[in-house]
């Protein structure tokens, strides 16, 4: 039975462990995003998500807090500058795990990428914005056919020119 079992131990001690979970948490603040394994990756979310909540709070209290978690004075400044101002309106779920659907070649350990939502550009509030609509109506068609007409009433009068000069050439070499 695994009652009361909420830490992975990942297989390794306590302190290395803590190194470990440390050592990652300080990698994806710094790089924004990460290449793990599955179980790690999780457990990362677990220890990192609590010192992102404490960031929001710029005090001489939080910095330290954190720093004895992270052992890192890059991280940390990076952490209460960029990160903080940009996770400061978000209320929890700060990191994504995505599953990359390959396996490690030596362990056969299931992959994925962790990541800071804020900072992928992609699932972004501007990326959501940008798109269309999905329903799809006479109009928009209407207005592709007339956008593709006027593109090939464009491109008509440059083929005509080019057409006229080929058969003037054409008329001179039949001349010859």
């Amino acid at each position: 039975m695994r009652h009361g079992k909420k830490v992975n131990h990942l297989g390794r001690t306590a302190s290395h462990r803590k190194a470990l979970l440390s050592n990652m948490a300080s990698s994806l603040i710094l790089k924004k995003r990460i290449t793990t394994t599955v179980a790690k990756a999780k457990a990362l979310r677990k220890y990192v998500e609590p010192l992102l909540t404490k960031a929001k709070t710029d005090s001489t209290h939080s910095r330290r807090t954190v720093f004895s978690y992270l052992q890192n004075k890059e991280s940390v400044t990076e952490l209460f500058g960029t990160v903080a101002s940009r996770i400061a309106e978000r209320q929890g779920g700060y990191t994504r795990i995505i599953k990359m659907g390959d396996v490690r070649l030596g362990d056969n350990a299931e992959m994925c990428l962790i990541e800071l939502v804020d900072f992928n550009d992609l699932y972004g509030k501007e990326a959501v914005a940008k798109k269309g609509k999905t329903r799809r109506s006479r109009g928009a068609k209407g207005k592709k056919e007339e956008a593709a007409a006027e593109t090939t009433e464009t491109a008509a009068p440059e083929a005509k020119a080019e057409k006229k000069t080929t058969k003037k050439k054409a008329d001179k070499k039949d001349k010859e």
